[in-house]
């Protein structure tokens, strides 16, 4: 087996936000190794049907898309019971949906502050509620969430994102430690700087900075990011669980 598979034979992969950037681009990676994808979009639904085709034309079965408002735990709910009405049950989990907010701390409002909350951690909790005792019962699943760097390290005019990913860090390692004994590893990619819509809001100067804090020189693929998740999904990596994988191109040594 090389590195990336998910499993000797095709799983049911579940990744959110991916309609766009890393969350389209672990779709298209899970697509290729066969397995049936289950793609999660919020708004766009061109961008999600584009994806989709994609992930048909690089190798997955089945491909099946559904919208649900993730700061809305009913609609989550919605989409766990659209998944059971067709029969379809993922093995493999990746929390991928996230918005960022830019302001310092007297700039953030509350909404923006609950936002954040709600779409990184409280989201990722609603789905590892409804999708882990099936996990639990099979005795195998993969639970993987996309953080950032900041939830390590804090980043000054983004508190609030960086708190949301900080609980989120906390949150895997807890539910690693919960879930471990159903054979069941739970573990986080925290990225820095990624060449995502996101990365693109900064303007060229900001772009220039942070480059040049990077060894590497460049900013990490939406399609690495992708790598290091399809291995964490992989056989390969059955003992890792809890873990908080950073993929900075050495930002942080």
């Amino acid at each position: 087996m090389t590195v990336g598979e998910t499993s000797p034979s095709p799983r049911t992969v579940l990744v959110t936000g991916a309609s766009r950037g890393i969350g389209a681009a672990v779709a298209l990676r899970f697509a290729s190794e066969g397995n049936r994808i289950v793609l999660h979009y919020g708004a766009s639904q061109a961008a999600a049907e584009a994806v989709q085709r994609q992930c048909l034309d690089a190798g997955a079965p089945e491909v099946l898309r559904i919208r649900a408002d993730l700061l809305d735990g009913h609609s989550i709910a919605g989409l766990k019971e659209e998944l059971d009405r067709k029969g379809w049950s993922p093995s493999i989990l990746v929390h991928s949906a996230g918005t960022a907010h830019y302001g310092l701390l007297d700039e953030t409002e509350e909404e923006d502050w609950h936002t954040q909350l709600q779409i990184h951690l409280t989201a990722a909790y609603r789905l590892a509620k409804l999708f882990g005792p099936r996990l639990s019962w099979e005795r195998w699943g993969r639970i993987i969430h996309i953080s950032s760097v900041w939830g390590s390290v804090g980043a000054a005019g983004e508190v609030a994102y960086s708190a949301a990913k900080g609980g989120l860090n906390s949150f895997t390692k807890a539910l690693a430690k919960e879930l471990a004994p159903f054979g069941i590893t739970v573990n986080a990619v925290a990225p820095g700087a990624v060449d995502t819509d996101m990365m693109r809001s900064f303007s060229a100067e900001d772009r220039r900075e942070l480059l040049e804090e990077i060894p590497l020189g460049r900013f990490a693929k939406p399609e690495e990011v992708a790598e290091l998740v399809a291995f964490l999904a992989s056989e390969r990596a059955d003992y890792i669980t809890g873990q908080i994988v950073e993929l900075t191109g050495g930002w942080r040594i």
